[in-house]
């Protein structure tokens, strides 16, 4: 489960799961959610793999947000149907993507970056909790 928080001029984003696969998925489709109307599609014609590594879980969730980003404004490409692992620090995902269509779906807001500031990921209430905050 995701949820959008408002921060100053900026915007949080609070992901809930009961494991970091989950939580890393969620925190993608919540990422989605708040840059587009609608939110991630179920497919797209074309598929994207992602693998990072980070000493912690907080650096590598940063990185997959950053990664996410970035995919979407050199593609154009909208990011659906995450499939995520992490095994010691290490991701591996694949996404499907299609061009952004604008008589589909509108542009919520543009994101400039991914922030260091309030950013976690730690064990809570018998499961995960993320909360990373956005430059908008």
């Amino acid at each position: 489960m995701y949820e959008l928080f408002e921060h100053t001029a900026d915007l949080g984003l609070r992901v809930r799961a009961p494991d970091l696969d989950t939580l890393f998925r969620e925190a993608a489709e919540g990422f989605f959610a708040l840059v587009l109307e609608g939110g991630t599609p179920s497919s797209g014609a074309r598929q994207f793999r992602f693998e990072l590594e980070a000493a912690r879980n907080d650096d590598l969730l940063f990185d997959w947000l950053n990664e996410l980003l970035y995919t979407f404004d050199t593609s154009g490409c909208l990011l659906g149907a995450f499939e995520v692992r992490l095994r010691e620090r290490r991701l591996e995902a694949t996404a499907r993507g299609g061009p952004l269509d604008p008589a589909e779906r509108a542009r919520l807001r543009e994101v400039k970056a991914i922030t260091y500031h309030g950013l976690k990921v730690e064990p809570s209430d018998g499961g995960w909790l993320a909360e990373v905050i956005v430059d908008i």
